[in-house]
């Protein structure tokens, strides 16, 4: 009869805890989840510093309120850029986007600023290799390397 009793007062004290009725905490003792203001940012040169063959940036700050603002962006050896400039607040998301990439267009969907200037982009011509068929000096057909 004991161990039912014991048994019973286990059930009972594990569904209260899972309900929350165990001892009492304060869980924000320690609310780390609070911003705080910061700045970061930096910019890589790829390549030789002369020719800079690419470049990527990245810088952003918030004000300890949880608004946020920044941009990143790159250059390509080719010219090619993008650049990225956006905040964050009670608004929500906002970006505007800077690019000269070939295909694009200006637009503005879903609270994002595109602005385009697409730069014709001369590519070599590619061929495909002819296909090889026949056998080589192992062998030839399937599954022979």
């Amino acid at each position: 009869m004991v161990f039912k009793a014991l048994l019973l007062l286990s059930a009972v004290a594990v569904a209260m805890a899972q309900y929350g009725y165990g001892p009492a905490h304060n869980s924000y003792e320690h609310d780390y989840a609070q911003p705080i203001p910061y700045q970061y940012g930096f910019d890589i040169v790829g390549g030789d510093h002369k020719s800079g063959d690419f470049k990527q940036t990245r810088s952003e700050e918030s004000d300890g309120h949880g608004n946020v603002k920044g941009s990143y962006g790159y250059t390509d050896a080719n010219g090619i850029y993008r650049q990225v400039d956006y905040v964050a607040d009670e608004h929500g998301y906002r970006a505007s986007v800077k690019t000269n990439e070939p295909g694009t267009e200006s637009q503005s969907p879903a609270d994002v600023e595109l602005h385009a200037q697409p730069i014709q982009v001369h590519e070599p011509a590619y061929s495909a290799p002819a296909p090889a068929y026949g056998g080589n000096h192992y062998g030839s057909g399937y599954g022979l390397y």
